[in-house]
């Protein structure tokens, strides 16, 4: 045996080859590619004289990389500050993402890591070094301070195994990292606390007695009024302070920039009257007018308009935050921590059964879940009984669970004991595949929502601008200067950025939430603007309309041929594909074989060799016939194919007609000569009809897209319902056939399965039946290819989304409509004098839950 391995022989060849073409150059031109690769080197930061080798040869980077996760951020605008201080640093380069709270530095090795921390911090971030970060770190301290010789073949070894974990979906003790609730809005939701909320009603409801109900007054109330407001004013209204200075120091308006001004405002206001006029002396009295063209024009104190915004403010974005659903939560809720322990069989060790945790757990292991434990892996019911709980992500398939059921990770089990051979588990599941998804379409949609926040935040100096006009003019004409403040404080606090900013943002998060809840992948809200447009449903019949479940239908022979020999050779040419239409050949084909009519003519055996399959799906291969045995066995080799027919003029006489008023066709040939036409059924699915008549009841076209002939396709769509068909198209003139809709001036959405991925492009809303590619090959380009993913089988499916869509775009701009009419009304009415402070901040907040409520309304999907 050689002592080389593969891999070196490669190696040895590779370099033998190099070592070829080095062997004809000059001296002279050996020396100057040398020197030029040396300067090359030297460019890119490293100088081969110099530089130190690891353990493999390879030469050491002189950067590091580092990852941080970041606590403590008040919005996206803040980390841009934060790269620019840390690029700031000699040789550092910095990339921050925001909705994942997540650092990325790549630094100088020679750089102090507590730099890198100290720099973050210095902006009021907590910086804390990921698990992974350190892991690397330390091995790479230990393997200088231990070092080894090269890797030998057992190191390899364990290096494949290591990645056969991968592969498996888990590498163990690898701790998920903390998912952040992404929330794009200027204020720290963080600050919002139970704590602020509470002390701020408990002291606003004494201030709001003392200064409206003036039987309730003693002396001196007014001091304890301002001790009772300046915790409400300064700590517990803080969140927006700091919200509103960010805003500041970025040349940016956050969104409760405008109310902060007006706690700001009226605290200070009253804090100088109390200092230096006679309100502060020891028996004053309120007015106890509250509408500012009632106010007189004594010295009056705005107290509990500082605690009446703060509180209600808080009151709001407490509970709105804390009513809103968060599906990324709820979907990591359902994975098995480490912690969880199951009973686990391996049948690669004799059926052996321990305890273990979920991420312990490999694929063909069988897996026991109780009642109301979750099922950690994707798989098949191999023993048992049961039915399953609510659903998060619903594919409306039956709860019960029995043996041949599949099970996805996160559902749990409601009664029962079953045990589930695991086929997908750890980051390979269905569970992560959607949380994955999820994340995108929360990327997408803050990122719409920073768009639209930073429009609303325009508002704010608007309302500057108008309130520091309107307390001039009120001062100018009456002379009142409390009626002036009055009005100018409730312009400041009636504007409503927020619910301006989320009017159409909650509307589309929640919508999308649903859908997935629904077994419905939604990309982003662009693609639920566009779907509620769509006016043409373009369907491709295999994968969507039908049900995988195929059979024979006739065979016909050609004048002279054997039906039986048709479809045996078309059965021996389909063996080897996992095509629906393939298996119900191959079945007939045996189950005819096992019937053995004793026709002499017919052969024992049948064999297929040099087998093809051709891009457009058509068979092809060489046959040899067998007859007899031993000695007297008589061979014949034919050159077969299966293809499809796509019109009438491709086939003649009595093939025609079977070819034409059966189902499905296929064409078995051998030796250039049609010989016959077998016919296949495949059944519509069992809602496909009242999908189809939905749809049109909506006022979308139906159209069908099919490769087979005309007659067959039309009457196929006549069964359904479906208005138009597109037939005799084959796969690689699909997305032509589905441009051409364009030219007709359709919105077209298409739905088809993996299939046909190319025609998912050119359609306007690209609908994917998922099926097993859920977890395929084109799982990483799913954003690219399509807008939804299905992961339903249903045709219901298709009409539930459309309408959804169209609801919830409906419900987005109606929010708009009313936040945008809302703030233009409330304005002029603050301005009129005729809205107090107080009835102001009730205003504003009622809007905002108006929006938060309208928007609630996306959260049904309608089944």
């Amino acid at each position: 045996m050689s002592k080389y391995e593969g891999e070196d022989l490669e190696t040895l060849s590779t370099i033998g080859r190099q070592g070829a073409q080095l062997d004809q150059l000059s001296g002279t031109e050996l020396e100057e590619c040398i020197q030029a690769a040396r300067d090359a080197a030297r460019e890119a930061g490293v100088d081969p004289a110099t530089a130190r080798r690891d353990l493999d040869g390879e030469l050491v980077r002189p950067n590091a990389s580092y990852a941080f996760e970041l606590e403590g951020v008040e919005d996206g605008p803040q980390l841009t500050e934060i790269e620019d201080a840390l690029e700031s640093l000699d040789g550092v380069s910095a990339r921050l993402v925001y909705p994942t709270r997540m650092a990325w530095v790549t630094a100088p090795a020679s750089m102090p890591l507590p730099q890198l921390i100290k720099t973050i911090e210095g902006f009021g971030v907590t910086a804390t070094v990921t698990d992974s970060t350190l892991q690397r770190r330390a091995h790479g301290r230990y393997w200088t301070e231990h070092p080894m010789p090269r890797r030998a073949k057992h190191h390899r070894k364990e290096e494949a195994a290591h990645l056969l974990a991968r592969a498996q979906g888990f590498v163990q003790n690898k701790a998920r990292a903390e998912r952040r609730s992404g929330d794009v809005l200027f204020t720290a939701r963080d600050l919002v606390t139970p704590a602020r909320l509470w002390l701020a009603v408990l002291l606003t409801i004494p201030v709001l007695l003392l200064t409206y109900v003036p039987a309730l007054g003693f002396p001196g109330w007014q001091w304890v009024a301002f001790a009772l407001t300046t915790p409400v004013a300064l700590w517990c209204a803080s969140p927006f302070h700091r919200a509103m200075a960010g805003g500041v120091r970025r040349g940016l308006s956050a969104l409760d920039g405008a109310s902060s001004i007006a706690i700001l405002a009226s605290y200070l206001w009253s804090f100088a009257t109390l200092l230096f006029t006679s309100a502060g002396r020891i028996g004053y009295e309120s007015s106890g007018n509250w509408v500012p063209l009632d106010i007189g024009e004594g010295p009056e104190l705005y107290l509990e308009v500082a605690c009446t915004v703060t509180t209600l403010l808080l009151f709001g974005r407490h509970f709105s935050m804390r009513a809103r659903s968060n599906l990324l939560d709820d979907l990591e809720a359902r994975r098995p921590g480490p912690d969880s322990l199951y009973e686990v069989s391996h049948r690669s060790k004799g059926g052996t059964s321990e305890q273990m945790p979920a991420t312990e757990i490999r694929r063909g292991d069988d897996v026991r879940v109780r009642a109301g434990q979750v099922v950690p892996v994707d798989g098949e019911v191999v023993g048992g009984s049961g039915s399953i709980g609510f659903e998060l992500v619903n594919t409306h398939d039956s709860p019960q669970l029995k043996v041949g059921k599949r099970v996805m990770a996160g559902t749990v089990v409601r009664e029962g004991d079953i045990k589930v051979r695991a086929t997908r588990v750890g980051h390979t599941t269905l569970l992560t595949a959607v949380q994955r998804w999820l994340e995108d379409a929360s990327r997408h949609q803050n990122a719409a929502t920073m768009v639209s926040t930073r429009t609303a935040g325009m508002l704010i100096p608007a309302a500057y601008a108008i309130a520091v006009l309107d307390f001039g003019l009120w001062l100018l004409f009456t002379g009142n200067v409390n009626t002036a403040a009055s009005t100018a404080l409730a312009i400041l606090i009636v504007v409503a950025p927020f619910s301006l900013a989320i009017s159409p943002a909650l509307a589309i998060k929640q919508g999308l939430d649903a859908a997935v809840r629904n077994g419905v992948l939604v990309r982003d809200g662009n693609a639920l603007r566009v779907l509620s447009k769509v006016d043409t449903v373009v369907f491709n019949r295999v994968g969507t309309l039908v049900l995988p479940k195929m059979h024979v239908e006739t065979v016909t022979a050609d004048n002279g041929e054997n039906s039986e020999l048709v479809l045996r050779i078309a059965g021996v040419l389909s063996a080897d594909s996992d095509h629906p239409a393939s298996r119900a050949i191959v079945k007939a084909a045996r189950e005819a074989r096992d019937a053995r009519s004793g026709d002499p003519r017919l052969p024992d055996w049948l064999e297929v060799t040099d087998d093809v399959i051709t891009p457009d799906g058509e068979f092809g291969g060489r046959v040899t016939a067998t007859w007899g045995s031993g000695e007297n066995a008589r061979t014949q080799t034919l050159e077969a194919s299966l293809w499809r027919p796509t019109n009438l003029s491709q086939l003649k006489g009595k093939l025609s007609a079977a070819a034409t008023t059966g189902g499905t066709p296929v064409v078995v040939r051998w030796d250039g000569k049609d010989r016959g036409v077998i016919t296949l059924y495949d059944p519509a699915k069992e809602d496909a009809i009242e999908a189809v008549d939905t749809l049109e009841s909506m006022g979308v076209e139906t159209v069908m897209l099919s490769r087979d002939t005309y007659p067959v396709a039309r009457r196929f769509a006549d069964f359904l319902g479906i208005s138009q068909v597109l037939a005799g198209i084959r796969s690689n003139e699909k997305p032509a056939a589905v441009r051409a809709l364009h030219t007709q001036g359709a919105t077209v959405a298409m739905v088809c399965d993996s299939s046909v991925l190319p025609v998912l492009r050119v359609a306007d809303s690209g609908i994917l039946y998922a099926g097993k590619d859920l977890y395929g090959t084109t799982a990483p380009n799913w954003n690219s290819l399509c807008d939804v993913v299905l992961i339903r089988n249903d045709v219901m499916a298709v009409p539930q989304l459309v309408e959804h869509a169209r609801r919830v775009n409906r419900i987005a701009e109606t929010n708009l409509r009313f936040a945008g009419t809302y703030n233009a009304l409330a304005i002029l009415l603050a301005a009129a004098g005729v809205l107090p402070p107080v009835g102001a901040t009730l205003l504003m907040l009622g809007s905002s839950l108006l929006v938060e409520y309208g928007s609630r309304r996306a959260s049904r999907f309608r089944v």
